[in-house]
């Protein structure tokens, strides 16, 4: 087709792009515009910028928390994830464990039905289970940790089985063949291997618990309200910050752009690898 119609294939990609692309520039155009523009007639090129909203996101205290907090529940339950399911495919396909298909077919069975069925027995299990003394992990930043890996661990067991397995256990037998432990095969031999899918589960399980709102908006409250959840603090019986809830959204959307375009090739790699073989 493409040799045949490149005009159509050029056609059709650049309606793909502008389709994609327009909704983050007009997203962007509303961040810059001053209340009293966001209802008249729109200007699809922008003629001034209006950079007080960026200045009031920015400049608010209780937003840079949120942003604050959202970094650290991103990246704490990222590493957590990635560690957690390198180790748990790295035991299911290495050692002859009884019933393995059926973990690695249960591990997934959470992400069968919707988050919200779990909000009321995750809010029980934070504030009841949980609790030391007057202390409970509701609203705190490891207990939003817990309850994104515990959404995302399936994912990333599923996402990395087919790195490991794609590894030639010959590798493994020559190291125990030389002395190496376990452990020294697992750092030495797999984990550099392993990285390119290592790298799509971490950015992939980062990205996730950066954009989530639902489980954030039941179960915190301020300590641990991320930037997401913010948003929702515009929008009042008086009315609505469009511009700054513009602004935010793309304060939010930013660092989720950046790590894909700089790691997009990686990504591909990675979600390949192990994919074929023979």
């Amino acid at each position: 087709m493409n040799r045949q119609n490149p005009w159509l294939s050029l056609l059709l990609w650049t309606l793909l792009s502008v389709a994609t692309l327009f909704p983050i520039y007009w997203l962007f155009v509303i961040s810059v515009k001053q209340p009293f523009d966001l209802f008249s007639t729109p200007d699809v090129v922008l003629k001034s910028f209006f950079w007080k909203n960026y200045q009031d996101v920015l400049t608010n205290e209780t937003l840079r928390r949120y942003m604050y907090n959202s970094l650290i529940i991103s990246s704490g339950n990222a590493l957590l994830v990635t560690t957690l399911g390198f180790l748990a495919c790295y035991a299911l396909t290495r050692f002859d464990l009884a019933g393995k298909e059926s973990i690695f077919f249960w591990t997934i069975t959470n992400r069968m039905a919707p988050p919200a069925v779990f909000l009321l027995p995750l809010f029980l299990l934070l504030t009841q289970i949980y609790r030391i003394g007057d202390f409970s992990l509701l609203d705190t930043r490891v207990g939003m940790i817990l309850v994104y890996c515990s959404f995302n661990l399936p994912f990333a067991i599923w996402t990395l089985r087919p790195t490991v397995e794609g590894i030639p256990k010959e590798l493994d037998e020559a190291a125990y063949v030389d002395g190496a432990s376990p452990w020294t095969v697992l750092y030495d031999i797999v984990f550099p291997l392993a990285r390119p899918g290592l790298a799509v589960t971490l950015i992939l399980t980062w990205v996730f618990a950066w954009n989530e709102y639902l489980l954030a908006a039941t179960l915190t409250n301020f300590n641990a309200r991320t930037l997401t959840t913010g948003l929702s603090e515009y929008v009042t019986t008086t009315g609505t910050a469009w511009g700054i809830m513009a602004a935010i959204s793309m304060l939010t959307l930013i660092p989720a752009l950046i790590v894909f375009s700089v790691v997009q090739r990686h990504i591909v790699a990675g979600l390949t690898f192990g994919a074929v073989k023979g």
